[in-house]
């Protein structure tokens, strides 16, 4: 049976999801990778080493993750960059320049909110382009190998991306009752 396409506004809520869980964004790669029973389609099967096994022995259960920190961060991204107004905005009728100054102010404000909020270094050190070796046993969670993967490790490669880890986030506590998935108050001029 096809999968259906999340919606754009699912698709940010999770992504917003793994961003603030290190955790799940671990487990979000292990699914791609095809390391669970039942594995979301992959568009690239090229990404799995020609040994790996399609189906692991035993499947892992998935815990259920509260979406408050999602919406928080988003709420904190319209706030302060008015994140989901420019995304949720019809720019067909707007000129390129109109389009890129927009996004200049969208993007400060990006920026401004990942770096009040968490702390980020690239997975690998190397600029991109480097030259890489993998040795047998390399993180998987944090780096994903695309091209034509066969054999076993070591790995020799280009660096194409360097990746990116949250180590620290901050984000700001809740009051009881507070509705995170209000992430921007209508507002009323009198």
């Amino acid at each position: 049976m096809p999968r259906s396409t999340p919606s754009l506004g699912r698709r940010i809520g999770l992504a917003l999801s793994v961003l603030v869980q290190p955790e799940l964004a671990a487990r979000v790669l292990q699914l791609r990778d095809g390391n669970f029973a039942s594995p979301a389609p992959a568009a690239d099967q090229s990404v799995r080493p020609a040994d790996a096994p399609s189906q692991p022995a035993a499947a892992t259960a998935m815990r259920e993750n509260s979406a408050e920190a999602a919406l928080q961060l988003l709420g904190l991204l319209q706030r302060d960059a008015r994140f989901v107004d420019f995304v949720q905005e019809d720019v067909v009728r707007y000129s390129d320049a109109d389009i890129g100054a927009a996004a200049r102010v969208v993007h400060e404000g990006c920026r401004k909110v990942l770096r009040e909020h968490f702390s980020i270094e690239p997975v690998r050190a190397e600029a991109e382009g480097s030259r890489v070796t993998l040795a047998e046993g390399f993180d998987a969670a944090s780096i994903r190998l695309t091209g034509n993967v066969v054999g076993k490790p070591p790995f020799a490669g280009s660096l194409s991306h360097r990746g990116w880890r949250v180590t620290d986030s901050r984000l700001p506590k809740l009051a009881p009752g507070h509705d995170a998935s209000v992430i921007a108050q209508a507002e009323v001029e009198l």
